[in-house]
């Protein structure tokens, strides 16, 4: 399997079953103090399941200080039941804590453990706690996953009260994203609830035990992407209410008063935004219960994420203003900079004004004064006078002309005018592409959103491609200026080239086409452009120099050289 550098976290819950180990029931689950998992096993009720038995193999005694594979030094055991144990290790290689689910070969779960490590370990998106090995050796079988110290569960952050809106927005369009992902391969989770849910410090939700935590309990179910949706559902409601959506308490919350049904979260606490509370009806329309306004219920993942699609926008709160503290003036700006210190309580002396001029010598001094400013004006009236006097007459001179030195300098060009932008391809001119169902992101009007290209390893300038782009389509033929292009990273450095093509899409090669100019960058922008306006209806926008830059969780990149294009502008 593949190794991630990320900490990380993936326990199994130990819902309300008895721990074999009591320090294990007061350990944390992912490695945040206070975070212990909370899990019950009433939400298996609602849910559509059959549970397997557990195996009769009695787990492996295992301590503190054991090492799997000369590598993996346990040293916490965090959950022990159902004949498998979870701990907290270290990967003594490359010296980064891990987690570890173990359980013998001979367990009835073993097999099924194993492959679905091995199938989510394949999928490899960053929204999901990542599985970084799964071995069978010496009569044991042990997966090891990530571990994220600097996360916390739901369940620790609705014990402080509900989500803000735009918090929960957030929280169920990423897992719902992440699981529409997920089902698309043909995988399933089965034990979504709010401890297997988490917010890391970045703000990106991320889902621990996918597929693996359904195997180690031996859960299964007819209809997996009901199940899901319908726990996506459930975790939006208890983020909205701070309750669990039914009669049962779980996780920390209480259920809703019995023979009540199930009632929409905004008639259980004043103030759920509307939108969020009619979602999580569509995603629980269950057992009877309908969706709020006749909407149609969502039974699948991808049904939630395009009916969060389709809701305006919530955005985040504004911060708050905090009043800036009092300027406090130096002493050097009141006076006092250099003077002795007066004592508490002494009289101050008043300085003495200067005797007016009431002397003799004083008066003609007044009148002196007096004479010279007269007589400057006098002279300056005078000049003035005479000075335009002579440009009247040389502007009666027939004979006169005036020249303009400046020309057509002084002529005012037309400003630049945007052009709008009618669609846009990925232009591919070797290998795979980077993300072409993003394209739209660089002209929606939203910073925010981005088209990205994958990281490489090798950089600045592209050596396994001969470049990245997007080609434009203007609706007709635009004379065009320039490009202007807003980016996400900003590091040295980033080259773009402009060029002018006949067709939208990467039939026609790059030889083809005809360069309009190029710019080379290490801010966030850049602007190509245009030495002589070309008229085309079709712009590629091509990258061939890409920025280094780090891990970004928030845009499921990761370290490399990459770019991202946020907004790009015409103007001609």
């Amino acid at each position: 399997m593949a190794e991630r550098s990320t900490a990380a976290v993936d326990v199994a819950d130990n819902s309300d079953e008895t721990s074999l180990t009591a320090q294990a029931d007061q350990s944390t689950a992912d490695g945040v103090a206070k975070n212990r998992e909370r899990d019950t096993d009433s939400d298996e009720v609602q849910e559509s399941t059959r549970t397997d038995g557990p195996g009769k193999t009695s787990p492996p005694e295992l301590h503190s200080g054991h090492k799997l594979a000369r590598r993996y030094r346990l040293e916490e055991c965090v959950t022990r039941l159902d004949g498998f144990s979870s701990w907290r290790a270290v990967d003594e290689k490359l010296r980064r804590a891990v987690g570890v689910h173990i359980l013998p070969a001979d367990h009835s779960r073993a097999r099924s453990v194993l492959a679905a490590a091995r199938s989510s370990a394949l999928l490899g998106d960053p929204r999901f706690v990542q599985v970084l090995d799964a071995v069978e050796e010496n009569d044991l079988v042990y997966v090891v996953h990530e571990w994220l110290p600097d996360a916390t569960e739901l369940t620790t952050l609705l014990a402080a009260g509900p989500l803000e809106p735009y918090d929960a927005y957030q929280m169920v369009s990423q897992v719902s994203s992440a699981m529409a992902a997920a089902h698309r391969e043909g995988l399933a989770h089965l034990r979504l609830n709010p401890n297997a849910v988490l917010r890391a410090s970045t703000g990106q939700w991320r889902i621990r035990g996918l597929a693996v935590n359904a195997a180690l309990r031996g859960v299964a179910s007819d209809t997996p992407q009901r199940t899901d949706t319908e726990a996506i559902g459930a975790l939006l409601y208890a983020a909205l209410t701070q309750r669990w959506p039914y009669e049962s308490d779980a996780y920390g919350l209480s259920g809703l008063p019995k023979d009540i049904g199930l009632i929409a979260p905004d008639q259980v606490r004043a103030g759920v935004h509307r939108g969020l509370s009619e979602l999580s009806m569509r995603a629980l329309a269950n057992d009877g219960a309908t969706a709020s306004r006749h909407e149609s219920p969502c039974t699948t993942p991808e049904e939630l994420v395009k009916a969060i699609g389709e809701m305006p926008r919530i955005r985040p709160p504004e911060p708050a203003f905090t009043a800036p503290p009092e300027y406090q003036r130096t002493a050097y700006q009141q006076g006092a900079y250099g003077r002795q210190a007066q004592r508490p309580g002494a009289a101050q002396p008043v300085p003495t004004p200067p005797p007016p001029l009431q002397s003799r010598t004083g008066k003609a001094l007044k009148w002196a004064v007096s004479a010279l400013l007269i007589a400057a004006l006098g002279l300056g009236s005078w000049q003035l006078a005479d000075a335009l006097m002579d440009q009247g007459g040389k502007s009666e001179d027939p004979g006169q002309t005036q020249n303009n030195d400046d020309g057509d300098k002084n002529k005012n060009r037309p400003a630049p005018k945007p052009i709008a932008i009618k669609g846009a391809e990925e232009y591919v001119a070797e290998g795979d592409a980077q993300h072409p169902a993003d394209v739209t992101k660089t002209y929606d009007g939203n910073p925010s959103t981005a088209w990205r290209t994958s990281s490489y390893l090798d950089g600045p300038q592209m050596v396994i491609k001969p470049g990245v782009g997007i080609v434009y389509d203007l609706g007709s033929d635009k004379e065009v200026s320039a490009a202007t292009l807003s980016l996400r990273y900003g590091s040295d450095h980033t080259t773009v080239e402009l060029y002018a093509t006949d067709t939208l899409g990467s039939s026609t090669p790059l030889s083809a086409m005809k360069k309009l100019g190029t710019a080379t960058t290490s801010s966030t922008s850049a602007k190509v452009t245009v030495n002589k306006p070309v008229k085309s209806r079709y712009l590629l926008v091509w990258l061939t120099a890409l920025p280094y830059s780090g891990d970004d969780p928030a845009n499921f990149s990761n370290p490399g050289y990459k770019q991202a294009i946020t907004e790009v502008k015409f103007t001609g």
